[in-house]
């Protein structure tokens, strides 16, 4: 799922393949764009801003794109055969003589001037990953509304960006309540700790192919929030997570949680499957 580390990764692979290169080939499949003649034109740069991409291309121009759910650009060498779908599915072609990138099932792809970029990023707040990163301000942000549940604030990109829903579970069970939370019924200092916590993790995977918040070992030292009021204090300690448990909750429903053994469960959450261990976090549930 894209979340803040995968769309900087992308953003990486894209520029390192069109970046300071003449464009031969420009092909933005929506009909709003779809006449847009970008030959000829250099790429400057790719950047990524939360879960948003930024192509910039000179003459002042710039490509807006969101991967949202399962949106994904691939590079191909020249000439190479696109794998990544049915013709159908993509949105945007960029190519020039050594490489091609291809945008699929994009569903937020539009043309706009590089001056203008702050009318579809100007809303983000404070980039997890990015070096506009303002800890004290994500705080400020996510406490401005304290009767909103966490999950939801942490999903909120007006508060902190590039966190998803795959982070909000996990970040959740690290601080050990349910994403049902109000925010400010979590326990003194608690989310002070989960916003530096976020940070952490997602710099932990930034370069990382399979996303793990288990046991990193840029975290092994550094706990990132203390056991939630109420929370059960007579679980059963388990090993260390097995390598191949790359996450805590995510995606685990009806599993054991690899700390204190109890059932995964799962449900919605503002439209989003959400999975909480029953005897490490505390807090209401659906």
């Amino acid at each position: 799922m894209p979340e803040g580390d995968t769309v900087l990764q992308t953003a990486a692979r894209l520029h390192a393949a069109l970046a300071g290169r003449v464009l031969t080939q420009a092909d933005l499949r929506v009909p709003r764009f779809a006449t847009a003649d970008l030959v000829g034109r250099t790429v400057l740069d790719v950047t990524a801003r939360g879960k948003h991409l930024l192509t910039r291309i000179d003459g002042g121009l710039t490509l807006h794109s969101h991967l949202r759910m399962d949106g994904a650009w691939r590079v191909y060498a020249a000439g190479e055969r696109w794998r990544g779908g049915p013709g159908h599915q993509i949105r945007a072609v960029l190519g020039n003589t050594e490489h091609t990138a291809v945008g699929y099932r994009l569903p937020v792809l539009e043309l706009l001037r590089t001056a203008d970029e702050q009318q579809v990023v100007g809303h983000l707040g404070p980039d997890l990953l990015g070096p506009d990163w303002d800890p004290a301000l994500a705080l400020e942000r996510l406490l401005a509304t304290p009767d909103r549940p966490l999950g939801e604030a942490l999903l909120d990109q007006r508060n902190l960006a590039g966190i998803g829903n795959v982070y909000k579970c996990e970040l959740c069970f690290l601080a050990r309540v349910t994403p049902w939370l109000p925010v400010a019924a979590l326990p003194d200092g608690v989310l002070a700790l989960l916003v530096t916590a976020a940070e952490r993790l997602l710099h932990a995977n930034r370069d990382r192919l399979a996303r793990t918040t288990t046991i990193p070992a840029e975290l092994r030292a550094r706990p990132t929030a203390a056991p939630a009021a109420g929370a059960s204090s007579g679980s059963r300690r388990t090993p260390p997570p097995r390598v191949q448990e790359r996450l805590y909750v995510y995606g685990r429903a009806h599993r054991p949680c690899l700390r204190c053994g109890a059932t995964i469960r799962a449900a919605d959450q503002d439209d989003r499957p959400t999975y909480w261990c029953p005897g490490c976090q505390s807090g209401p549930t659906p």
